[in-house]
Parts: structure tokens; sequence; C-alpha cells
């Protein structure tokens, strides 16, 4: 009587099935995938390829003598100070503020977040001329600057400050999110044991954050390099001293020396590529590790 109720029940009751999202058809697949293959190229890898031919258009040795050149040199020169000025100094408070925010509870914490959030929504130009406006001869402490003889618009530590303002979210918000869900069971049980504060973070927090730090520090390094907008605003554009990369392959352009303007850039490109290989490299060693945990 029992199994007689059941049968009843079951078919009263008609058993839901569920379709499976990703099971589409065949078809459905390839057309999806060939949209954003196509996608790719058009916007991708037709560009790059296009940067790398009009570098080398008049040859190699205008490709070499392009990039050699003391301005070009001297703009290299000019990007890698900045980053490994602004690099660490964006590290150390990623790491600081990513410590802060999930390791210890205070008011006002979701408007400390949202202020490091900040430099997102705000526009590079808009983020340059408030330092000029900041920092120039007209400005708010310009009188202080110029009489203490320091100066910071038109040369590089304003061009460092404009980087580190655009760039200091990057490391922080890749941290906090991979210190929420890690949570500060760990961290106690090494207080709880007598380490202090400094040896809790050198052999228990840095071990598990170390690869989403480096994933954070080559975004960061990506967008140092690649800044435009706010560093425009504050370097004056002065040949040889104070144009990055990007501002160099500007001038150029605007000069019609269109070569010389892509031998700068596929020069940038080649960074790009090997941040995007280390960046990917990361992840691997991030998923790995986590599927090895599992």
């Amino acid at each position: 009587m029992e199994h007689d109720n059941s049968v009843v029940a079951k078919a009263n009751h008609p058993v839901m099935i569920t379709r499976n999202a990703t099971k589409e058809p065949k078809s459905i697949q390839w057309i999806l995938i060939s949209i954003v293959l196509l996608f790719l190229t058009l916007f991708l890898v037709v560009p790059l390829i296009a940067i790398f031919v009009k570098a080398f258009e008049k040859g190699a040795e205008a490709y070499f003598a392009a990039i050699a050149h003391p301005d070009a040199v001297a703009a290299i020169k000019l990007t890698l100070i900045v980053v490994l000025i602004t690099l660490p100094l964006n590290a150390i408070f990623g790491v600081v503020a990513a410590w802060t925010i999930t390791k210890y509870d205070f008011k006002g914490k979701n408007f400390l977040i949202t202020l490091i959030d900040l430099p997102f929504s705000v526009s590079p130009v808009i983020a340059g001329l408030i330092f000029v406006l900041l920092f120039g001869l007209h400005g708010t402490l310009g009188p202080l600057l110029q009489a203490l003889d320091i100066k910071v618009i038109f040369s590089i530590p304003g061009i460092v400050i404009a980087s580190i303002f655009i760039t200091f979210p990057f490391i922080a918000r890749e941290l906090i999110p991979l210190m929420q869900s890690q949570g500060t069971s760990e961290e106690e049980a090494s207080l709880t044991l007598g380490a202090g504060g400094f040896k809790t973070f050198w052999y228990v927090t840095l071990p598990n954050i170390k690869w989403g730090l480096l994933y954070g520090i080559i975004l960061c390094n990506a967008r140092i390099i690649g800044e435009f907008g706010a560093v425009s605003v504050v370097s004056g554009h002065i040949r040889g001293m104070t144009n990055t990369m990007p501002l160099h392959i500007e001038i150029l352009y605007n000069e019609y020396q269109f070569s010389a303007a892509f031998a700068v850039a596929s020069l940038m490109s080649i960074f790009a590529i090997i941040t995007l290989i280390i960046k990917s490299f990361i992840e691997w060693k991030t998923d790995f590790k986590s599927t090895k945990a599992r």
C-alpha cells in the first residue's frame, strides 16, 4: 500500500528536468567562440601586428636608431625611474591598507574602501589638474614650495605623484578580497603562540598573499608604464627631461615621425606582452595552489 502511495505521489509531482546552461548545441558554441575570436583579432591582434609592421617600415636600422635616440632613451629612463619609485610605495600602501581593512573592525571602514576606489572614478586628466592647482606656481602650495626651492609640477616629483594617485588602488583592491577570504584564524593562532606582529605578517600572512601581491604589482606596473592623461598634465612635455614613453610617442606622432613613434610604441608593446606572460604565470600558480589545497 505504501508502495502504491509513493507511485501516486510521484505521478502527481512530475520530476523537473533541469537543463545545464553550458550544454548548448555545438553550433551555438562555435558561433560564440567565433564572435570572441573575431573581436580579439580586430581589436587586439591586428593593431598589435600593425604597430610592429609600421615600426619596421623603414628597416631595422631606422627602428633601432629611433629607440637609441637621446630623447627616446631619456623617456625610457624616466619611465623606469617612475616605476621604481611608484611601485614600492604602492606595494607598501596596498599591503597596509588591505591588512587594516581585513584584520580590524572600525568605524568608517566602508568609507575608507570608497576612498581607495576613488582614482578609478576620476579622470586622469582631472587628477593632473588637481595637482597643478595644488602644487603649481600659482597653486595652493605653490608659493611655499617656491620659497623652499622645491619644484613639483613640470618635474619628476609631479610625475611620480600623479602616477601614485592613478595606480595606488590596484594592489590594495587585489589583496583585500584575497585576505578577506582567508580570514584571521592563522594570524590569531600565531599571536597566541607568542609570535609578534612582524613575525606573524612575515611568516604567516605574506606567504598566503604573495601571489596576489605579485599579481597586483604586475597590474600596477603596466598602468604606470602606460599612464598618459595625468602625467601629460603635470609633466610640461619637456624633451629629454619630463617626457615618459607615452608622451614621447605622442610628440613623435604629432611631428609626423610615424616610424619612430611606432618603434617606441612597439617597445611598450613588448613590455605589455612580457607583463601578460608573467600575469598568466602567476594566475596559473595561484590556480595550481588552490587546486592542490583542495
